[in-house]
């Protein structure tokens, strides 16, 4: 599973095996228990991990003091704060594990290596970072274009495990709503069906 799960990851044209074999002999299998903080507010992201079962959530404190989830991530998607990676400064992000966890870390520095020594693996991580960039426009249009109701059809479409698995109230912060709304939405959802 790991191996495969790696791979897949990885998959990139100009990636060799021998270069995969590299970048796989990196990372570490770690296990995160419901509930525990891969990173929090203040820290500087030092890792990234690709998940191999269970949900992470990324969430921050608005102006408010409100709690807002940003982000889910799933099985086979990386749990990663970017800029406090890459930047190297402290982040105003959490991530946690809404279930039990378990992923593969790779340590920055070691990814720096790998980074710096393996040409393709520059372009793996190029077409990655431009694929969360156009994901995260496409989130942020939609929560200006798209009503509450379609953002969930939508999050019920391409990613049913997270209502599945992530409380309620985590849902309904991800989509920009109250919780009785989202109850309502999701009624009216069952109706339809």
């Amino acid at each position: 599973m790991s191996h495969q799960l790696l791979h897949e990851v990885y998959r990139y044209p100009s990636l060799s095996q021998s270069d995969l074999e590299k970048i796989m002999a990196q990372h570490k299998r770690i296990s995160f228990p419901k509930h525990k903080h891969l990173l929090k507010a203040g820290q500087m992201a030092n890792a990234y991990y690709i998940i191999e079962s269970g949900l992470v959530r990324s969430y921050l404190y608005d102006f408010n003091d409100n709690e807002i989830t940003t982000d889910f991530i799933l099985e086979g998607e990386i749990a990663n704060e970017v800029a406090s990676l890459f930047q190297r400064i402290p982040t105003k992000i959490y991530m946690q594990a809404l279930t039990d966890v378990t992923a593969w870390k790779i340590d920055f520095d070691i990814f720096q290596e790998l980074f710096l020594s393996i040409p393709a693996l520059t372009e793996w991580g190029r077409a990655w970072m431009t694929t969360q960039l156009v994901l995260c426009k496409k989130r942020a249009t939609e929560m200006i274009t798209d009503s509450a109701a379609q953002r969930y059809a939508q999050l019920m479409k391409e990613k049913p495990q997270i209502i599945q698995l992530a409380p309620l109230k985590h849902v309904a912060s991800y989509l920009g709503v109250t919780d009785t709304s989202l109850s309502r939405i999701r009624k009216e959802f069952a109706l339809s069906r």
